[in-house]
């Protein structure tokens, strides 16, 4: 009898137990918590705070970017409704953001924090929207914006590189960001090593001089010029000073500037720590190919609005500045010059070791040799055979070896010629620098455009307006 008044109670029990069971496994329970929590948040009074992405100059507010990569650390974006999955710095990284219009919560000293991602429907402005209790706010703002800096410092900072372009909507800025991921370093470049040392200790000196610089009234800046023949290494070096500075690059295209107000604009759009670049410069204010006039560039480099905004690298590359207003290359709007030359020994073992693997080798005696006959190519062209034949180190320097031998002979007869001497007209080498050989030198020439002045001795490396110590190529 008492278990056949069990049976209905039992019965009741196990429905019980399924929908509960069944409850859980849908968004149910996700739902009731989400109003619970909804209910709550009614009976405390909030504050708000916005982090916009630009200021009202238009400059990137480097607040917003600290906060994108802590908030998108947080595990509470993966409860968010929607997420977007990303690759990271590395191919087989996936990281979380967290999408437009969403909330992700966080908890600081006991209290509990709402972060919005807010993008306007009509203008597409960006900001992050802080929701704190007005009872917690003295208490824990401050303090956990702290933690927030904190934190962002203990992150790996991933460089960007920023290329100013064309914008409809002023709300967006002129600036477009990628990942900066050169691969170049101080160890890597091809160069003079004295001069690389020479710079390399200048970055590291102006990283330590903020106190100096604000003791004698300047601003916290630096600018360098490289100069040298196309393909002798000016890019990579300028890869190389970024990740020793770890600062992101902003290159500013000339020709994407529509007059000399559009180029103020993008220097107050710069943010601190950062290397402003400016790529053959000497060809748009030879050929005059942009609307931005030499007062333009000069008040760029070293004007008024050069001052808002520190710990700032400026660097302009030229091919030859030869022929460029001297007032552009003064001391105070230039601090360094650094001359690029052709490849010589030193230079050739380095690449050897990048490109080969290899540190000695029975032909580098041979090599030696024929570079102090005088015969030199560039950086580029004997990196790229190199390249070519990476699977043979023999047949590669025995490429470098009759390449360099054939544009000696090239000079010869460039020279004969000039100077009014009659000379028997040879036949080109074939199309093989050697028989081991993929390419010749005419298709490099031809692949880098690369252009020389035959006879031109080269000029000693210059580090700095006033170093009269400078090392030449051939040291």
């Amino acid at each position: 009898m008492i278990l056949s008044d069990s049976i209905p109670f039992l019965l009741a029990f196990a429905a019980t137990f399924l929908i509960l069971r069944l409850l859980l496994k849908t968004s149910v329970i996700l739902i009731v918590r989400k109003w619970v929590r909804s209910l709550g948040d009614m009976c405390y009074v909030w504050q708000c705070y916005r982090v916009p992405q630009y200021n009202q100059l238009l400059q990137e507010n480097e607040l917003y970017r600290k906060l994108s990569a802590y908030i998108n650390s947080l595990a509470s974006v993966e409860d968010s409704d929607f997420a977007n999955l990303v690759t990271g710095s590395r191919s087989n990284d996936v990281v979380l953001s967290l999408d437009p219009n969403q909330t992700v919560f966080d908890s600081y000293l006991g209290a509990r924090v709402a972060w919005t991602n807010v993008v306007g429907e009509s203008d597409g402005r960006r900001c992050f929207v802080l929701r704190i209790r007005k009872k917690d706010k003295r208490r824990i703002l401050r303090p956990y914006l702290q933690h927030i800096l904190a934190k962002y410092e203990e992150f790996e900072r991933e460089l960007k590189l920023y290329i100013n372009c064309e914008s409809r909507r002023l709300s967006d800025g002129r600036w477009r960001s990628v990942p900066f991921t050169h691969q170049a370093t101080m160890e890597t470049v091809a160069m003079d090593s004295d001069l690389k040392s020479k710079v390399k200790s200048d970055l590291e000196l102006f990283l330590k001089s903020k106190q100096y610089y604000q003791r004698l009234g300047r601003v916290w800046k630096r600018s360098y010029l490289l100069h040298g023949a196309p393909g002798t290494g000016k890019s990579s070096f300028v890869a190389a000073m970024a990740k020793l500075l770890c600062y992101d690059v902003y290159d500013v295209d000339l020709s994407q500037v529509s007059d000399d107000a559009d180029l103020k604009l993008l220097l107050l759009q710069t943010t601190p720590r950062s290397l402003i670049l400016i790529e053959d410069l000497d060809r748009f204010l030879i050929d005059k190919s942009t609307t931005v006039s030499l007062p333009g560039v000069l008040n760029f480099m070293d004007g008024v609005l050069s001052c808002c905004g520190e710990e700032r690298v400026m660097v302009f590359t030229m091919n030859s500045p030869d022929q460029i207003d001297p007032t552009v290359l003064r001391p105070g709007r230039i601090d360094v010059h650094v001359q690029f030359g052709l490849c010589d020994f030193s230079s050739f073992k380095m690449l050897a070791d990048s490109h080969l693997g290899i540190k000695e080798h029975r032909l580098f005696p041979q090599v030696e040799e024929i570079f102090q006959t005088g015969a030199s190519l560039c950086p580029a062209e004997i990196g790229e055979i190199m390249t070519s034949n990476r699977n043979s180190a023999t047949r590669a320097l025995k490429s470098v070896i009759n390449a360099l031998q054939t544009n000696t002979a090239n000079k010869i007869r460039l020279t004969q010629s000039s100077s009014g001497r009659s000379t028997e007209e040879s036949a080109e080498p074939g199309g093989v620098i050697c028989r081991e050989s993929v390419h010749t030198v005419r298709e490099f020439r031809k692949l880098y455009g690369l252009l020389r002045r035959s006879g031109r001795k080269e000029e000693p490396l210059d580090l700095g307006s006033t170093d009269k110590d400078a090392p030449k190529n051939g040291s």
